[in-house]
């Protein structure tokens, strides 16, 4: 009688015969090498790539044909929208990060010498985007509104408290904060005297932190415009997958375009460029994928461009800075 062979993962009886548990799908081989440990990620790395590229080479050229072969049901061969989301935007960030972390020490320095001036931030000292221009000025242009003694009348009182190292209660009471203030403005208080504690440092790296969480709502909201202007052409989960796939693409555009700014200086018109692009791919994608005649599809890649741009995205940065500056 053949004795039975106990599976290490899920410890059911099998044959020892077998060459995988038919219970659990691991191998019953117990033998772990290094030639084991990376041939079993190199394999499930190209089995990842294999459609990688099936789905990036149609992603950049055909615009909204992969998302139609998706929702019409050809979906082994190619990257699932959301994984494939997930998979750039993670490479994005990645390759984001080292910007950001060059330019947060130039603005955590611009930021220092703003506070000791007791003005906002002069964006000539500082080399970044407008965007982060725009979301630090704002936060030092609220912490002054918010908290004028503390900026304009008593800094001097409140620099030999932190000096001195009073407790922090004494330090909110010196910015302005009344007894018996509610929990969300003394969270407010307390973030403003961190700001201005650390001198502003660090804030332009907890901004581009929350950015990826709003983008999972930035989405949805995308796909829900979406169904409002094509509201008989599909269901709900239709528009996502375009939408995956269509942010897939921005995001892939943005990391070709960092990576061309590390090596080359990229002049003002190619991101004029860029941004039309955007445009154009998006009236392409809405021609293929909903079969959209070529009018209706230029003037709802537009309208859903303002509407993004004035809209949706101004409104996404105030919570952005807003989060940002709560979790700091």
């Amino acid at each position: 009688m053949t004795s039975k062979y106990q599976c290490k993962n899920c410890e059911e009886s099998i044959d020892p015969s077998f060459y995988y548990c038919p219970y659990c799908g691991q191998e019953t081989a117990n033998t772990l090498t290094v030639g084991v440990l990376f041939s079993n990620t190199i394999k499930n790395y190209f089995s990842i790539d294999a459609r990688f590229f099936k789905s990036f080479i149609p992603l950049m050229t055909k615009p909204g044909v992969l998302a139609r072969l998706f929702v019409d049901g050809k979906r082994q061969l190619y990257l699932h929208p959301a994984q494939f989301y997930l998979f750039i935007s993670i490479v994005f960030f990645f390759i984001f990060s080292f910007t950001i972390r060059q330019a947060d020490d130039e603005v955590s320095k611009a930021l220092e010498i703003g506070f000791d001036k007791d003005l906002p931030i002069d964006s000539s000292t500082v080399k970044m985007d407008s965007v982060g221009i725009k979301a630090i000025d704002s936060v030092i242009t609220a912490s002054q509104k918010n908290s004028g003694a503390l900026i304009n009348f008593q800094k001097e009182t409140l620099d030999s408290m932190i000096a001195s190292g009073a407790p922090q209660s004494e330090k909110l009471l010196a910015m302005g904060m009344e007894e018996g203030t509610g929990v969300f403005f003394t969270k407010v208080y307390i973030q403003l005297l961190k700001l201005y504690e650390q001198k502003g440092g660090g804030i332009l790296q907890a901004l581009y932190d929350t950015i990826p969480i709003s983008m999972f709502f930035l989405l949805p909201l995308f796909a829900l415009l979406l169904k409002l202007l094509y509201w008989k052409r599909g269901t709900f989960a239709h528009h996502i997958v375009f939408s995956f796939y269509f942010f897939t693409f921005l995001f892939t555009t943005f990391c070709l375009l960092i990576l061309a700014n590390t090596f080359l200086d990229i002049p003002i018109w190619v991101d004029v460029l860029v941004f039309l692009s955007f445009i154009i791919y998006l009236m392409l994608a809405l021609h293929h994928f909903y079969e959209s005649r070529w009018l209706g599809a230029f003037f709802k890649a537009n309208f859903i461009s303002l509407v993004y741009m004035l809209i949706v995205l101004p409104i996404a940065m105030v919570g952005v800075i807003f989060v940002s500056f709560l979790l700091y």
